[in-house]
């Protein structure tokens, strides 16, 4: 039996490259294209606005009541993360949160409503990037008390709005959690003497159409070890993100991560 899947955001980039894909895979139906209310492509359809041709689903501001829907993926902004998410609590619907950039707040409200439906919630939906989040954390683990100065390197493309990435935060967050509790510093400016032994330097850099890379370095008198993960295009957050959509359909209220998605 297929998986229908809403899609919220459906007319940004990310949303109109889900609806792409799906449509491709023979295991899933679009069955809802959401976007916020006023969106200039409000009742068009939503294969024409991805450029596929007529799937018979318009684009509309809210998950229609008497639609069928197995799970909805997210790929919006943090207020249309919010919005969904009371829907998503209201009618049961599991929802994969691929969305960026929630404040301590929202991300909360994101938790808490594991209670009451499936949430699948992670910084980054890239297969491999999740699988460098286990090495990051063997690394540090393996280095630990060992005078390696580790530091997270990020580039995005120049439209990314939230900086550093939910990716490079989550990425100090995996070593935090070897290594116990080491301050972020983001960027170095001016005089600011000797490197600490126990801090984690956080770069940004947003630059032409990059979608995204990230370098963890660890690095000690002598030699260095970088882990680097290079996104050539989106269809790896795209797929990743599908995939996390097939593994919620259905699932019982609980807190999900890429980890579930990957048996690991």
């Amino acid at each position: 039996m297929k998986i229908h899947i809403g899609v919220n955001g459906a007319c940004g980039r990310m949303g109109q490259r889900i609806v792409q894909l799906a449509h491709e895979d023979k295991e899933l139906v679009i069955a809802a294209a959401l976007d916020v209310d006023g969106h200039p492509k409000q009742g068009q359809d939503i294969g024409d606005v991805a450029g596929i041709g007529a799937l018979g689903v318009p684009v509309t501001p809210a998950v229609p009541i008497n639609h069928r829907i197995d799970v909805v993926i997210d790929f919006s902004m943090p207020e249309g993360t919010m919005k969904v998410l009371q829907t998503c609590l209201e009618r049961k619907l599991p929802l994969v949160v691929a969305t960026t950039g929630h404040t301590a707040k929202q991300m909360e409200d994101i938790e808490a409503a594991a209670h009451h439906t499936a949430i699948l919630f992670a910084p980054n939906m890239s297969l491999v990037v999740n699988v460098l989040y286990k090495l990051v954390r063997e690394a540090a683990k393996l280095l630990r008390d060992r005078d390696y100065d580790i530091e997270i390197i990020e580039r995005h493309h120049r439209f990314k709005k939230d900086s550093p990435s939910g990716t490079a935060l989550h990425f100090a967050r995996v070593i935090q959690e070897a290594l116990g509790e080491m301050p972020m510093r983001h960027g170095r400016e001016g005089p600011v003497g000797e490197r600490p032994q126990r801090e984690i330097g956080v770069h940004a850099v947003r630059a032409g159409d990059n979608v995204g890379e990230h370098t963890i370095l660890f690095s000690t008198l002598g030699e260095t070890m970088e882990l680097v993960h290079k996104g050539h295009t989106r269809d790896a957050y795209v797929r990743g993100a599908l995939q996390a959509g097939k593994f919620l359909a259905n699932r019982p209220a609980g807190r999900y991560t890429m980890d579930d998605v990957l048996g690991i």
